[in-house]
C-alpha cells in the first residue's frame, strides 16, 4: 500500500525546514494568503533539496484572512486567479531546475470549490489550461474531484488527518471546537483510518491518494514525524504523486 504525504508551506510559519524530510508533496503559497517571491524561492530550493514534489498552492486574494475568508468571484475571474498563482511559482520552479507535479488550492477556494460545481470547474479549467499534466488535488468525493476527471486531468483525493469531518465527508469550520486536530498521536491513528476505510462522501465511499498536514498546525513538525514513522511501521509506503504517463 502506497499514500502521499503533503502539507501546506511557504507559509511564513517558520517550520518549512523541520516538515520537508518526512514528507513527499510541498503545496507551496503563491503570495495571496502567505507568502512572497522571496519564500516562494526558498521553499521551493527546500523541496528539491530533499526530494519533494513541488505543488502550486492557489488561494482567494486574502493575506489578512489566510485566505480563510469566502469569496465570490466569475467563473473567468478564478480561472487567472488561479493561472497567475500557478504561473508564479512554475516560474521560480523553473529557475531552480524543477518542474511542478500538482496544484492544490487553499483555505476558503478549497473548501468552497468542494461544494461549488462552477468553482470547482473554473479551478479545474485553470488547471488544464496551464498544461494538462499538472494533478489537481481535491476533497476525497468532492465536486473539486469530479470537475477534474471531466476536464480530463489526473486528479489526487485527499484526506485530513489533523482535521475533524462533517457527516457528510466536507470539512468542519475552523470556528468550531475540535476542528483542528492537534495530538500528534490521533493525526497518526486518523491517518491509518483514512487509508483503510476511506472517507463517507455524501453516499459514497471514496479512497484517498494523499494526506494533508497543515504546516501552521502547533505540532505541525511532530504530526510529520510521527506520521511517516507510523506509516513505515504499518507497512505503507509513503511515496510522492506521480503523473500519468501519457
Amino acid at each position: 500500500m502506497k499514500i502521499d504525504l503533503n502539507c501546506d508551506l511557504g507559509e511564513n510559519i517558520g517550520n518549512d525546514e523541520a516538515i520537508m524530510p518526512y514528507i513527499t508533496s510541498a503545496n507551496i503559497a503563491c503570495g495571496f494568503h502567505a507568502g512572497d517571491a522571496s519564500v516562494m524561492h526558498a521553499t521551493v530550493k527546500l523541496a528539491k533539496r530533499y526530494g519533494v514534489n513541488i505543488g502550486a498552492h492557489p488561494s482567494w486574494l486574502d493575506v489578512e484572512g489566510f485566505g480563510r475568508r469566502e469569496m465570490n468571484l466569475s467563473a473567468e475571474e478564478v480561472e487567472y486567479l488561479v493561472l497567475y498563482q500557478i504561473g508564479a511559482l512554475a516560474a521560480i520552479a523553473k529557475a531552480e531546475g524543477v518542474a511542478l507535479t500538482h496544484v492544490k488550492p487553499h483555505g476558503a477556494l478549497y473548501n468552497q470549490a468542494a461544494k461549488d460545481r462552477g468553482l470547482a470547474n473554473a479551478i479545474a479549467h485553470a488547471v488544464k489550461k496551464f498544461g494538462g499534466d499538472l494533478i489537481l488535488v481535491g476533497l476525497a468525493g468532492s465536486w473539486m474531484c469530479e470537475a477534474g476527471l471531466e476536464a480530463g486531468i489526473q486528479i489526487a483525493a485527499e484526506g485530513f488527518p489533523d482535521r475533524a469531518y462533517n457527516p457528510d465527508g466536507t470539512l468542519m469550520s475552523r470556528s468550531k471546537p475540535g476542528a483542528v486536530i492537534e495530538s500528534p498521536e490521533e493525526v497518526a491513528n486518523n491517518a491509518l483510518k483514512l487509508i483503510r476505510d476511506g472517507i463517507l462522501f455524501g453516499d459514497k465511499k471514496v479512497s484517498v491518494d494523499t494526506l494533508c498536514l497543515h504546516g501552521d498546525n502547533i505540532h505541525a513538525a511532530e504530526n510529520a514525524k510521527l506520521l511517516h514513522e507510523t506509516l513505515t511501521k504499518n507497512g505503507i509506503e509513503v511515496v510522492g504523486l506521480q503523473k500519468a504517463r501519457s
